[in-house]
C-alpha cells in the first residue's frame, strides 16, 4: 500500500504539471493543505519535502512554498558548450561569479590532468554559476598557457570559450567526461545553496584542440536536485 505522502506528492505533482501551479505561484500553506487532503501535518511536509527534493517547488522558512519554473536543468554530456551557451535561451537569467584567476605551476594533479611539466604554467579559473537566484554550480577550470597564454578577466565573467573561438582563433575539437557523486565538501558548503543536500555530481572534463591537444582540464560540481545529464545513445551492430 502507497504511503499517504507519496499519495498527496503525486496529487501536487499532478497539478503541477497541468499547470493548474504555474512557476512562481505559491502553494497552499500546510495548515490548508491539511484542510483540503484530510492530511497530517507530517504527511503534508513530507510531501513537500519530496518536491523540493525533485526540484518541483522551494521553501524558504515562514514562507509559502513555490513552484520553480523547470525541475531539471539539462547538461548535454556530449557537446562541448558554454554556461552561456547551454543557457542562452533559457527564460531564467543565470549568473557567473568569479571566484578566483591565477597563474599556477608544479601542482602535481594539475600536471597529470593538463599532461605539463612543473616549469609549464596554467591558468587556474574558479566560478561559481547561479540559476534562478540559487548558486548551483562550481566551475574549476585549468587552462594550459602552452595555448592560453592570456585570459583576461572579461572573459572569465562572460564566455571563455566565446574568447578562445573568436578572439585566439582556436579551433575546439573534442572531449572526453567522467560523471561521478561525492559527498560535499567543505567548499561546496561554503559556495553553492547546498539547502538539505550532503552530495554534487562531479564532472571532469578533457578538452582538446581539433589538432589533438590537451589545453583544459575542468572540474563542475553540481547540486544534484537541479541537473540531469542527457546524451543521444545508438545501439552498434
Amino acid at each position: 500500500m502507497e504511503s499517504k505522502y507519496k499519495n498527496l506528492y503525486k496529487q501536487l505533482l499532478e497539478k503541477i504539471e497541468r499547470g493548474e501551479y504555474r512557476p512562481g505561484d505559491k502553494l497552499p500553506a500546510e495548515g490548508d493543505l491539511m484542510e483540503t487532503y484530510h492530511a497530517s501535518r507530517d504527511t503534508v511536509r513530507k510531501a513537500l519535502e519530496l518536491l523540493v527534493q525533485d526540484g518541483y517547488i522551494k521553501k524558504s522558512r515562514g514562507k509559502a512554498a513555490e513552484v520553480l519554473g523547470k525541475n531539471k536543468f539539462h547538461f548535454p554530456v556530449s557537446e562541448i558548450a558554454s554556461f552561456k551557451e547551454i543557457y542562452r535561451f533559457s527564460d531564467s537569467k543565470p549568473k557567473t561569479y568569479v571566484e578566483n584567476l591565477e597563474i599556477v605551476k608544479n601542482d602535481k594533479k594539475l600536471m597529470e590532468a593538463l599532461q605539463i611539466g612543473p616549469e609549464d604554467e596554467a591558468y587556474l579559473l574558479e566560478r561559481v554559476r547561479e540559476i534562478e537566484g540559487e548558486k548551483i554550480i562550481i566551475d574549476k577550470d585549468y587552462f594550459s598557457r602552452k595555448v592560453v597564454e592570456n585570459l583576461p578577466l572579461r572573459a572569465a565573467k562572460d564566455s571563455v570559450y566565446e574568447y578562445l573561438e573568436q578572439e585566439l582563433g582556436l579551433k575546439i575539437g573534442f572531449a572526453m567526461k567522467e560523471i561521478t557523486v561525492h559527498s560535499a565538501a567543505d567548499e561546496d558548503y561554503r559556495l553553492l545553496d547546498m539547502g538539505i543536500y550532503d552530495m554534487v555530481v562531479v564532472v571532469k572534463s578533457y578538452t582538446y584542440l581539433e589538432d589533438s591537444t590537451l589545453f583544459q582540464y575542468t572540474e563542475s560540481r553540481h547540486r544534484p536536485d537541479k541537473f540531469k545529464f542527457v546524451d543521444f545513445a545508438r545501439r552498434k551492430l
